[in-house]
């Protein structure tokens, strides 16, 4: 299978993509809801994958209820999750070798992310990775977050290429569903969420991991999963 239209710009998602944060993130959620002796089943937390802080409260206010304290609970998980992080966040498979590869073919890049910028600075940062980006587009930089194209379609335009010509590398139903809608060439590379019907009809790929993204804009034979 090769991509329906030549890759101009890849736009990266960051945690669960870039950095293994996301289970970071989950063990957070759980302790500090242990602690406060509330409820926090996992699909839950699972449809809190992907937002930003004010859509993961959505999911937080429905679920406990509309006098919920959210924010009382971001900052006791944000505690708890950089406490965590002290002992290093772990890279995903393949990143260095794509930005290699991308570095290359001179192809320009992106982060696109539901997390701040402070977020981004301290995860990429610690891998020495922000100055292989070209930009970066955070909460904040856009109105509507994921699954709402904004951040990607801020992301292409600070890259100065057609959103078309972009390829969105995404491990999230709703990051998947934002490239999508922005009009990307979308590669699903599931960490925490498995893929789903509605995913197929949005994606080009599903990849196991980028590895197998770098083979596949290298032109290099690479086994079929989706």
């Amino acid at each position: 299978m090769t991509l329906p239209r030549t890759v101009k710009a890849v736009v990266f998602d960051m945690d669960g993509l870039l950095v293994d944060t996301e289970r970071l993130y989950t063990d957070s959620l759980v302790a500090v809801a242990l602690r406060d002796r509330l409820h926090l089943p996992q699909p839950v937390i699972l449809r809190m994958i992907g937002h930003t802080w004010a859509g993961s409260s959505e999911v937080l206010r429905a679920h406990f209820g509309a006098a919920f304290d959210t924010e009382a609970f971001r900052v006791s998980v944000v505690e708890h999750f950089y406490e965590t992080a002290q002992a290093g966040i772990d890279l995903k498979a393949g990143v260095l070798e794509l930005l290699d590869h991308l570095d290359a073919v001179g192809l320009p890049r992106a982060i696109a992310t539901s997390s701040r910028q402070a977020d981004v600075a301290h995860h990429m940062g610690a891998h020495g990775l922000l100055e292989r980006f070209h930009t970066v587009v955070a909460q904040g930089d856009y109105v509507r977050g994921k699954p709402y194209p904004d951040p990607y379609l801020k992301a292409a335009e600070r890259l100065g290429v057609a959103p078309g010509d972009c390829l969105a590398l995404e491990d999230s139903h709703n990051g998947v569903r934002a490239a999508h809608a922005a009009g990307m060439m979308t590669i699903m590379v599931p960490d925490m969420l498995d893929p789903t019907e509605e995913m197929h009809d949005l994606w080009v790929r599903i990849a196991a991991d980028l590895h197998e993204v770098r083979d596949l804009l290298n032109g290099a034979p690479y086994p079929s999963i989706g």
